[in-house]
């Protein structure tokens, strides 16, 4: 038995012959889809062959402001702490005292329409004081599962 050859079997200008006899056939939108076919996979290999290097971001620096002096005592601390309460005190006062006006101008404005505020009002607070026990109630469930796991956990 003769050895046969790999050249015989496989003609790459056999091949080509082929196709350029059946491109010479007149078929619709054959350019396009020859550019098509054409396109994809060397789109593909372009983007294969792209290589990105990141280089890892800088450290941050970090600068630390401090709005205080240096080596204050313990007295100091307390002193500006206590002005600092007493300004939020104020503060959470102005927003009480502006809310209350706020609601009694909008229960003048009810008046004035002819609605029961005062209903409304115990309505309000009645509703409230659902929403706090229902509150209450998950807080308690929770710290007592919690409490639970703990005893579990030992």
């Amino acid at each position: 038995m003769a050895p046969m050859r790999f050249t015989s079997r496989f003609d790459p200008r056999a091949g080509a012959a082929d196709l350029w006899e059946y491109l010479r056939e007149p078929r619709p939108y054959r350019w396009p889809i020859l550019a098509v076919s054409i396109a994809i996979p060397l789109a593909g290999v372009a983007m294969l062959t792209q290589e990105s290097h990141f280089r890892p971001p800088d450290a941050p620096k970090v600068n630390f402001i401090s709005t205080f002096a240096e080596g204050r005592s313990d007295e100091e601390i307390r002193q500006s702490n206590l002005v600092n309460q007493q300004r939020k005190e104020a503060r959470e006062a102005e927003r009480e005292e502006l809310r209350a006006r706020k609601v009694e101008a909008y229960k003048a404005l009810g008046r004035a329409t002819g609605l029961d505020v005062d209903e409304m009002e115990r309505q309000a607070q009645i509703e409230a004081a659902r929403e706090k026990a229902i509150a209450e109630a998950r807080r308690r469930e929770r710290y007592q599962a919690g409490s639970a796991l703990d005893l579990s956990g030992d």
